[in-house]
C-alpha cells in the first residue's frame, strides 16, 4: 500500500480539527448525554460528566508526557484516547 500512494511516503503532521473531525461520534454522544442528563436530572450531573472528562484527559496527558512525547502529540493523543476509550462502554 505505501508504493501505490494509498498512504504517505513517511510520517504526516496532522492538525487539531483533523484529530476532532475523526472523533465526531463520540463527542455528539458524550455531548447528548449530557444535555440528557443536564435537563432531566440535574445539572451537577453534567458537571460530573465533564469533570470525568477532564480528569481522564490531564491523566492520558500526564502518562504521555511522562513517556516524552511531544506536547501536540500528549494533546492529539489524550483526545483520542479519552473519546476512544469512553465509547467502549457503548
Amino acid at each position: 500500500m505505501w508504493h501505490e500512494r494509498v498512504l504517505p511516503m513517511g510520517p504526516e503532521r496532522i492538525r487539531f480539527w483533523t484529530v476532532v473531525r475523526g472523533s465526531l461520534l463520540p463527542i455528539l454522544v458524550w455531548t447528548g448525554v449530557a444535555c440528557f442528563a443536564y435537563f432531566v436530572y440535574n445539572p451537577l450531573v453534567a458537571l460530573v460528566l465533564g469533570g470525568l472528562f477532564t480528569m481522564s484527559f490531564i491523566v492520558g496527558f500526564g502518562l504521555r508526557r511522562r513517556a516524552r512525547h511531544s506536547v501536540r502529540c500528549s494533546v492529539y493523543g489524550a483526545m483520542g484516547g479519552v473519546l476512544d476509550k469512553s465509547m467502549a462502554g457503548f
